[in-house]
């Protein structure tokens, strides 16, 4: 069917219901003229009078009154739908597809997924970890949340965290061998987990912040890792001392199954951004979302922020 025919169908529709033209022309946003004519092409493709019309009056034909009987349900089931779409724009309903780094995944989504599901039952979250950049309109998601610097340049950026810390962390057995460090440049005789930057798979230097300034120091180890759980998981194990960031590590520096060492040295780097397309018709559910996360976003850690260590270069700020 030819989109002409549906705007023909929906006009022959509000002409028999009103039974007049001006009345069906003004629910339409049309003139009457306008109507007059849509409807003379409809029973000229149809080859059928649909109306009997005079100056004074419109009258259905026989062809009319059956053509309607048969258009009349399915035009109260598309109304009805349209209803639901903006019931749905009312309350947050549906699915809500996020695309998360691991770290956005642990530090903004799973802080407030129990509240978000209770508050509205007739959501279902879905949630997709990974580490790579990826066009998420393209995936069918309806949000992503990480790093700034993935979001496309005409997408909205909401912050969702405030600077990130992070924590130099190793196993009390690992310290029980070697004196935890007290300056950056004590790194140097220790055993430390290298990470792999995103960009190169090249290792980075860790950054140290005090007083103001921020830097970098080398670092060396027998373990490279390109994933925070596994720079956690090769501390945990005493291969060393990880460069990891602080919302991943503290539940195990509270249970002591790491401790951490050059506390006062440690810096922080730019939080994360939930992102989506469009500044209009944004679901409810998302928005329902970010209304949530903004309301509990703790602002913490240091002033100072450097570039993310896990994804930028060497080069300080």
């Amino acid at each position: 069917m030819r989109r002409g025919d549906m705007d023909d169908l929906a006009a022959f529709v509000a002409v028999a219901n009103h039974l007049s033209f001006r009345g069906a022309a003004g629910e339409l946003g049309v003139t009457p003229s306008a109507l007059s004519h849509a409807l003379r092409q409809l029973e000229t493709r149809l080859g059928v009078r649909l109306l009997n019309r005079t100056t004074r009056s419109v009258a259905l034909t026989d062809a009319g009154q059956r053509l309607l009987d048969r258009l009349r349900p399915a035009v109260e089931q598309v109304a009805r739908a349209l209803d639901d779409l903006k019931g749905e724009q009312a309350r947050p309903f549906g699915r809500l597809r996020l695309y998360a780094t691991h770290l956005a995944g642990a530090a903004v989504v799973a802080p407030v997924w129990a509240r978000f599901l209770a508050g509205y039952p007739d959501v279902h979250l879905e949630v997709f970890i990974d580490e790579a950049p990826i066009d998420i309109v393209a995936r069918g998601f309806d949000a992503g949340i990480g790093p700034q610097d993935r979001a496309a340049a005409d997408m909205v950026q909401v912050r969702v965290s405030g600077p990130m810390r992070v924590a130099f962390v190793g196993a009390p057995a690992y310290f029980a061998r070697r004196p935890p460090p007290r300056t950056p440049e004590d790194l140097a005789a220790h055993l430390c987990v290298e990470y792999l930057r995103a960009s190169d798979a090249a290792p980075i230097d860790w950054p140290v912040s005090r007083d103001g300034t921020t830097r970098r120091v080398p670092v060396a180890g027998r373990v490279m890792v390109n994933n925070p759980d596994l720079a956690i998981r090769a501390a945990l194990d005493g291969l060393g001392i990880a460069l990891a960031l602080e919302a991943l590590a503290e539940p195990l520096l509270r249970s002591g199954q790491l401790v951490r060492v050059l506390d006062d040295w440690s810096p922080s780097f730019e939080g994360l951004f939930l992102y989506y397309p469009g500044h209009r018709q944004v679901p409810a559910a998302l928005r329902a979302f970010i209304d949530l996360v903004q309301a509990t976003r703790r602002t913490s850690g240091p002033s100072i922020s450097i570039d993310n260590p896990f994804t930028s270069g060497n080069a300080g700020p």
